[in-house]
């Protein structure tokens, strides 16, 4: 296909992201052009599809993979269904761009990458953090060795209570993949592995309390230690009692000091500690949708043929290091990985 071909981009499931961020940034992006969107709820996709001036509307996957010349889709299901619904996509011919996490298991992440590498076609997880500015500038400091060898990374989201999730969301059940490790953890263990370049971890201890009683963890702290003698530590959870979410993102090392919440970048030196924080340009829109917007236009220049993107192996990693939070939370011990 030529890259100057607009894309035509299928939505799978029109949940509350899909409407609050995908269909509005995709909808101003050019190149893109959002042809179908589908949903268990038909009326919430017919709903969809008349306020986003959107051709097609479905009940199912299965019906919106056979609407014509779909090139790509976009997964925003519950977490229980990114896999199924990613391989499906997949056999279909068309490229991917799911929401994260790819899955719920190592195993089921393992299996949708092999069916990626059968299907030949591009497969990305949602990670707009990785398209921050802020992010790339500490992470290029961090691979270029300004702050010395980096020894410990932590990363907290806490997440106000009014904005927790309401009972009859699947988040809130365990089948569907949700709990707050699910929910805004793996975001933060992405975001400190994919700084350092994805360091193999050894081992961890988890600790994820139900205060509620609602059968899934609102709490979550971790402990890791990565090779190398690093040291990460991973703070979630939706029960915040503030006004506002509260974030921390801090990477320590021999020679320096980095940190998101502000952007601070700083390194020892003879003469004493030098700031070393470049200047970015400034934006009038949310980092946050400035994220996803960068992360759209890289995705649909992918799909163009313009750039070349790995698959994302490191979900295995990640959905291992997942696996063994759990188990050390109920087995009260730490797990060796």
């Amino acid at each position: 296909m030529a890259s100057r071909e607009a894309i035509e981009v299928g939505i799978v499931g029109c949940s509350g992201i899909a409407q609050i961020v995908h269909l509005p940034i995709l909808a101003q992006l050019d190149g893109t052009s959002v042809t179908a969107v589908c949903d268990i709820d038909i009326a919430k996709a017919e709903t969809v599809a008349e306020r986003f001036q959107i051709a097609a509307a479905y009940s199912s996957i299965e019906e919106l993979l056979e609407h014509p010349d779909l090139d790509s889709v976009i997964v925003c299901t519950p977490n229980h269904v990114h896999a199924e619904h990613t391989e499906l996509a997949l056999q279909a011919g068309l490229h991917v761009l799911c929401e994260r996490p790819l899955a719920t298991s190592r195993e089921q992440a393992a299996r949708t990458l092999d069916c990626a590498r059968q299907a030949g076609r591009i497969l990305m997880v949602e990670n707009s953090h990785r398209f921050r500015p802020d992010a790339w500038a500490l992470r290029r400091s961090i691979s270029n060795g300004e702050l010395g060898q980096v020894f410990h990374m932590h990363a907290s989201w806490q997440r106000r209570r009014a904005r927790r999730p309401r009972i009859s969301e699947w988040r809130l059940s365990r089948e569907y993949g949700g709990g707050v490790l699910m929910d805004l953890g793996v975001t933060n263990l992405d975001f400190c592995l994919w700084l350092l370049g994805y360091p193999a971890p050894e081992r961890l201890t988890a600790y994820l309390p139900d205060r509620d009683g609602d059968g899934v963890e609102d709490t979550a702290v971790v402990l890791m230690r990565l090779e190398r003698d690093v040291t990460c530590s991973i703070e979630v959870t939706w029960d915040l009692a503030a006004v506002e979410d509260q974030h921390s993102f801090v990477a320590l090392g021999a020679a320096g000091f980095g940190s998101l919440y502000p952007f601070v970048i700083q390194r020892v030196t003879p003469g004493g500690v030098l700031d070393m924080t470049p200047r970015l340009a400034p934006g009038s829109e949310n980092i946050y949708r400035a994220s996803y917007r960068r992360e759209f236009s890289y995705f649909i220049s992918v799909v163009q043929g313009e750039r070349e993107e790995p698959l994302p192996e490191e979900q295995e990693v990640l959905l291992s290091i997942v696996e063994a939070c759990y188990r050390s939370a109920e087995e009260d011990r730490e797990i060796l990985l």
